[in-house]
């Protein structure tokens, strides 16, 4: 039988694997709920720096962004290819961006 398009010549489609189920929502949503917990018992604990405080909360921002892109927007499914290039350029765009202002303005 011949292909064309996803589609068989008998007329049935063919069809991906079916849909992850709630099952990574759930994981997502746990790794959220602890990212924010790590966050909260780092600001509520005296006993840590301020910069340490800012930098360990910035780090877990980031891995926030991650979880989120990867689980919630499902950038970690395939098809997703020019989000992907447009994520990463306007990533370079911001980190160029800052570099410039940064020199910019303390030198």
């Amino acid at each position: 039988m011949e292909q064309t398009n996803g589609q068989q010549q008998s007329g049935k489609i063919k069809r991906g694997p079916a849909h992850e189920g709630p099952k990574n929502h759930f994981i997502a949503f746990a790794i959220s709920l602890v990212l924010t917990l790590l966050a909260f018992v780092a600001v509520a604990n005296p006993n840590l720096s301020a910069m340490f405080k800012i930098w360990f909360i910035v780090i877990l921002a980031m891995v926030q962004v991650i979880v989120q892109l990867a689980y919630w927007m499902h950038m970690k499914d395939r098809g997703h290819g020019y989000a992907r290039v447009g994520l990463i350029f306007g990533f370079v765009v911001f980190l160029t961006a800052l570099v410039t202002v940064t020199y910019w303005t303390w030198w």
